[in-house]
């Protein structure tokens, strides 16, 4: 009976033991494989987190189309805050880039590559106006004009300077007056008027500041220009 006894505690502990091993054994290489199919899948699939879509141009709250750019252009504040043009998601001229000032800031755009031309301010309250005269009639055919206003857009405004800008397909310039806000993106040779305008009467009665209406703030996708 004890030696049946001992036999039996030994197969018992052979048992365990080879069961122990056995599992040991079995989940380590179950655990491989898992690993192992984890990595084969991610590199089959990508990563399972989504990547951040990037923001729509201008910050925009839509994205635009092919062939067309995308634009944003915001007045000046009173006479505290100056304007701002960003364009196919470049910033062009902004009180950051320290390149905006009272009066008429522009920018042109050639409009088929979307290429910054050039900048510029015209002062409309003590400046020249041959200035302005001469920087749009130097203007080439399918160029972009980008326009935003700060403090006074048209103390020193010609009947010759706004006939220029309604040239160029604006329906205000002939009726901008002191300190009235003003934005714009129109173009040569445009035979309609744009539909990218804005403008608001300097009015006390409903100034948003005082002596100064509030901001304008235009967004859009302008059509590329096919040569």
């Amino acid at each position: 009976m004890r030696v049946t006894g001992v036999l039996r505690i030994v197969v018992v502990l052979f048992t365990l033991v080879a069961t122990w091993l056995f599992a040991s054994t079995y989940l380590k290489n179950t655990s491989m494989r898992s690993i192992n199919a984890k990595t084969w899948l991610r590199s089959h699939i990508g990563p399972t987190t989504k990547t951040p879509l990037a923001p729509n141009k201008c910050n925009n709250r839509k994205p635009c189309p092919e062939y067309t750019f995308a634009f944003r252009i915001i007045s000046g504040a009173a006479n505290v805050v100056g304007p701002s043009i960003c364009f196919d998601g470049n910033m062009i001229m902004s009180n950051v880039k320290n390149n905006v000032g009272r009066g008429l800031n522009i920018a042109l755009i050639n409009g088929t590559t979307g290429k910054l031309i050039k900048t510029d301010i015209f002062d409309m309250y003590s400046g020249d106006i041959k200035h302005l005269l001469n920087f749009m009639k130097g203007m080439s055919k399918g160029t972009l004009m980008l326009l935003a206003s700060y403090d006074d857009p048209a103390t020193k405004l010609n009947d010759e300077a706004r006939k220029l800008f309604s040239d160029l397909g604006s329906k205000y310039a002939s009726q901008m007056g002191f300190r009235d806000n003003w934005i714009f993106l129109g173009g040569s040779g445009l035979k309609d008027k744009s539909p990218f305008e804005q403008h608001l009467k300097n009015n006390k009665e409903t100034n948003k500041y005082d002596g100064w209406p509030e901001i304008l703030e235009m967004e859009g996708c302008v059509p590329k220009k096919i040569e």
